[in-house]
């Protein structure tokens, strides 16, 4: 995983082919933090390395050919660049950010990368499928590799356009189109003087970015937004965009292109963004959603109701052959998500992985399934965060669950890690998520984002090999060293698991839910995993979402509706139907029938937040506190 920005400057960009309606110079503000506050806020992400790159492109007076620039790449410890006295006082600016959290390979990488060619690449994400990656290679070459053999064409019909002959293999949008796994990119091509960027179809991986405007013409993209160094003081102010000001978006999912070129009548530099279409047919089917049956008929749903009441009896029989189709991709999944050979060599003598746990049916299954694919030897932590110590209904789950799981899996070395926290106590902390989850700006998102943030930290306790969990003198200081968080996240959207669901089904039928469940995977990547990937990975964790494989989504969408989900059947059970099942698949009896319960509650943290803000829960409901816009002066007052 990497943290990666880039910021452009000296360029005319134009915007008019994406129709970014929302852009406009009196809802922008110019947000004031220096290169070392990017710098700082991406190195949380990537402790192992910090690399910078800048690309100058002259304007010379007496040419207009802008092919002759001047690349500098320097670290942390050199700001500086000596433009000699042969540069132009007219210049475009291009500055390449990479911090590394090594993954993957048998050496080092520092990015970010340039290749003999003068292609630049700094590349946030994991390469599980679509490009070969060598057992002692790192993603971030194997791609370099196959980005410099593409054409350097800048149209979209490359394969009749294409002055490389066929001698090239592809181009950038068939590249970035096949792979699968999570990635966000920024790419310099030096053939044809484009910067190419986006994020993966999904958006698994953050990638934020600032238009320019008239307050401020620069051209940013960054994993994450930094913190202005003056609102590391008691002071905080609103100037991080929590306040409504948005200087940040959440990059749509896609690819863009940005071709460099002089402008005759001015001579300045000038450039379009455009975004292109995934030319993968098969991706393209898994972005528009559309699941091969919907709605029942009658004969059909008796039988699925029949099933859904004796799944946890008759889990053998040949109706249970979907529920099996879903396991065995999950379990690919994990196997691509954790596979040592994946996994760089230096972490392989600590805990390689932990779990995001709440005890609930998705950890569950995500748990027992790790165990199924990690080598026995490993210990695998399991994070569980409260703000009711013991008394938190994820706490009560995840103790359960655990006795589950050592009776499923009993060599196992399983490790409960109790991370409690006081919500009136973390006012650093509260700061930090506020800057972390921007652009997002709700009392939900903020609730969500601490809960995953001291997830991701991994400090809490964890009990001796005792009887007595509650016991106070077996308690023992614990910190996960996992760098690889397994997440849950995408079961819900896909298997009708939200109670929004349910109220969709009960008003507009299988139709109405199918909607429902579309639009939900379809804004996943600006409701949930933008955030949620910026805050786990503010402590040097990689989040991995299992349920969020091209192969999973591609199985459950080939599934009937009716099968995947029962919401005529109560909480429990008729949602997540297909998971209630695997759950039984893998012995997981107990957690098959809980019903689903979302973080911010599970931990009780939305509770105490409900109590601060708005002075009771029953206050804080009346107000769809959820939904509210955060009020960071009063939060901190």
């Amino acid at each position: 995983m990497c943290g990666i920005a880039l910021l452009v400057s000296g360029i005319r960009i134009g915007l008019s082919s994406l129709n970014l309606d929302s852009i406009s110079s009196s809802s922008k503000s110019h947000l004031v933090f220096s290169v070392d506050d990017l710098k700082a806020a991406l190195q949380r992400r990537g402790p192992d390395s910090l690399g910078t790159m800048k690309l100058l492109l002259p304007l010379h007076s007496n040419s207009s050919n802008s092919t002759n620039y001047r690349v500098s790449s320097f670290n942390e410890e050199s700001h500086v660049l000596d433009k000699g006295s042969d540069m132009p006082e007219s210049f475009a600016e291009f500055v390449f950010l990479g911090a590394t959290l090594q993954l993957r390979g048998v050496s080092p990488v520092c990015q970010p990368l340039m290749d003999s060619s003068r292609n630049v690449l700094v590349y946030n994400g994991e390469i599980f499928g679509g490009i070969e990656v060598c057992i002692d290679k790192n993603d971030t070459e194997s791609l370099m590799q196959s980005l410099g053999n593409c054409c350097s064409c800048r149209s979209q019909e490359h394969r009749t356009t294409c002055d490389f002959n066929g001698q090239a293999k592809g181009s950038i949008v068939d590249v970035l189109s096949v792979i699968k796994g999570p990635w966000a990119i920024i790419y310099w091509q030096e053939s044809s003087k484009t910067l190419w960027f986006g994020r993966d179809a999904f958006g698994r991986r953050s990638l934020l970015v600032h238009w320019p405007t008239m307050e401020d013409p620069r051209f940013l993209l960054s994993s994450v937004s930094p913190t202005s160094s003056r609102l590391q003081d008691s002071s905080f102010e609103v100037e991080n965009g929590s306040s409504g000001i948005k200087f940040w978006e959440e990059l749509s999912c896609g690819i863009y292109s940005m071709s460099v070129d002089v402008k005759k009548s001015d001579g300045s530099f000038h450039s379009e963004i455009k975004k292109h279409e995934w030319t993968n047919a098969m991706l393209k089917e898994l972005i528009e959603w559309e699941r091969v049956s919907i709605e029942p008929k009658p004969a059909e749903l008796k039988f699925s109701h029949s099933r859904t009441s004796s799944a946890e009896l008759d889990i053998n029989s040949s109706s249970s052959v979907l529920a099996q189709n879903v396991l065995t991709a999950l379990r690919e999944s994990m196997l691509r998500r954790i596979s040592l050979y994946n996994i760089y060599q230096a972490l392989k003598e600590t805990v390689p992985v932990a779990v995001l746990f709440s005890g609930g049916l998705d950890s569950m299954i995500i748990a027992a399934l790790l165990d199924q694919c990690l080598d026995p030897n490993y210990e695998i932590d399991l994070l569980n965060v409260s703000f009711d110590g013991e008394s938190a209904p994820d706490r009560i789950s995840a103790k359960t669950g655990l006795k589950e799981l050592r009776r499923v899996a009993p060599l196992r070395r399983w490790r409960l890690v109790h991370i409690d926290a006081d919500l009136s106590k973390l006012t650093w902390e509260t700061k930090r998520v506020l800057s972390l989850i921007n652009p997002a700006n709700t009392y939900m998102d903020l609730n969500i984002g601490i809960a995953l943030w001291l997830a991701a930290r991994g400090e809490g306790w964890i009990c001796k090999e005792s009887n007595n969990e509650t016991d106070e003198d077996k308690r023992v200081n614990y910190t996960s060293r996992a760098r690889i968080l397994l997440v849950g996240s995408g079961a819900d959207e896909q298997c009708a698991g939200y109670g929004r669901h349910k109220t969709k089904y009960r008003h507009d039928s299988w139709l109405g839910l199918h909607k429902e469940m579309k639009l939900d995977m379809q804004r996943i990547w600006k409701r949930n995993l933008g955030r949620d990937d910026r805050c786990i990975a503010d402590s040097g964790k990689e989040a991995r979402f299992p349920f969020l494989d091209e192969d999973i989504i591609r199985t459950l969408l080939d599934i009937p509706l009716w099968e995947v989900a029962d919401l005529d059947q109560p909480s429990g059970k008729g949602d997540k139907k297909i998971l209630r099942e695997v759950a039984h698949m893998l012995g997981l009896h107990n957690a098959a029938i809980l019903p689903k319960r979302a973080i911010q509650f599970g931990s009780r943290i939305a509770r105490e937040s409900n109590r601060k803000n708005f002075g009771s829960n029953r206050a804080a409901n009346q107000a769809s506190a959820g939904s509210v816009v955060i009020n960071v002066q009063s939060y901190f007052s």
